[in-house]
């Protein structure tokens, strides 16, 4: 079997692959100068990717798939796989066979605590007080109702999708003594620190009693779009929404209009929307200005890069890819019906 890793391995890293691999594996990275150790071009990779068994990376550039008439096994070092079902890579994997892994909760503790982060920083309005204090402005009245923190404490979390993500976001809030409830497709499926769950079915009443909603469910065609006007109108207006999965979720315009006429209270997001028309249309990031609106903390897709996470993504790749070589079953496949 030839492995091909996809981005310009370290030696450290290509050595733990090849010490953990069976005897005989071929484990090879890309070659030539890079911009990106973790990106690689078709140039780089094409000399390996004809007659390579398996894929193991984080980025694929336009044709490697097509040329790579061997593949067997696709090892995504990510925890979604909406981007391959972007560029057709699923649909590749039905049409070819070719198995597919990705990694579901392997940033599960640094996205669990950026999420912590946003409530925090959003309930004590944390930018704009820094900005005050910068500029060595004290807000009069005191206490007045305008620029009052929220708390945490006492209050109700709800999760949205309750996997590896939202159930270590359970676990820190309940470190804040909040009330947590979720949502989920298997409601009767209990979860540790989960005192409610619910089906998708409530989503409203659900979304009723939080005050702070956090959005971490997988991109699917089921869940493009599918936080809207109506969905909003269902929290309360000292709400906080949250996401932490994809910006698709959330309807952009929909959001806009609630964060900036008092309807929702604020904002954080580490993700945001791609807009893909047939993808010969400019696409990336939001359309309306709402990483600046002062009710707002953002970041982007930087949740998932903390200490500890590239040792633990090469750990639980590498675990993928020896169970696909010793015939094991996946324990992080990829159901491509499902599209996760």
């Amino acid at each position: 079997m030839k492995v091909l890793c996809l981005w310009h391995t370290t030696d450290e890293e290509l050595r733990y692959i090849k010490d953990a691999v069976p005897r005989g594996t071929e484990v090879v990275s890309a070659e030539g100068e890079f911009f990106s150790r973790w990106e690689s071009t078709f140039q780089q990779l094409k000399r390996h990717a004809v007659d390579a068994d398996v894929f193991m990376g984080f980025a694929l550039p336009k044709g490697i798939l097509e040329i790579a008439k061997n593949l067997k096994f696709l090892n995504w070092l990510h925890t979604g796989v909406d981007d391959l079902e972007l560029i057709g890579g699923l649909a590749l994997a039905k049409q070819r066979g070719f198995k597919v892994a990705n990694m579901p909760g392997a940033y599960a503790l640094p996205l669990a605590e950026q999420v912590m982060m946003f409530a925090l920083a959003l309930a004590k309005n944390t930018l704009v007080k820094h900005q005050a204090a910068a500029n060595n402005f004290r807000y009069f009245p005191p206490r007045s109702p305008g620029y009052r923190s929220a708390m945490l404490h006492g209050r109700t979390m709800g999760l949205i999708g309750v996997g590896g993500i939202g159930t270590a976001v359970a676990k820190l809030a309940k470190g804040f003594s909040m009330r947590v409830i979720g949502i989920r497709r298997r409601k009767d499926k209990p979860v540790e620190n989960i005192d409610a769950m619910c089906g998708m079915d409530e989503l409203h009443s659900f979304l009723g009693e939080c005050d702070y909603v956090v959005l971490a469910v997988p991109s699917t065609a089921d869940t493009d779009q599918m936080f809207g006007r109506a969905e909003i109108e269902a929290m309360k207006p000292s709400a906080f929404l949250i996401n932490i999965a994809r910006g698709n979720l959330v309807q952009e315009k929909a959001l806009y209009e609630a964060l900036t006429s008092g309807r929702l209270r604020g904002y954080g997001s580490d993700v945001w929307p791609r807009y893909d028309y047939g993808r010969t249309w400019p696409t990336g990031g939001a359309r309306l200005p709402i990483q600046s609106l002062p009710n707002v903390v953002a970041s982007i897709h930087q949740g998932g890069d903390a200490d500890d996470m590239e040792e633990r993504i090469l750990e639980l790749g590498t675990q993928n890819l020896v169970e696909f070589l010793t015939g094991k079953p996946l324990t992080y496949g990829v159901n491509i019906e499902l599209g996760y």
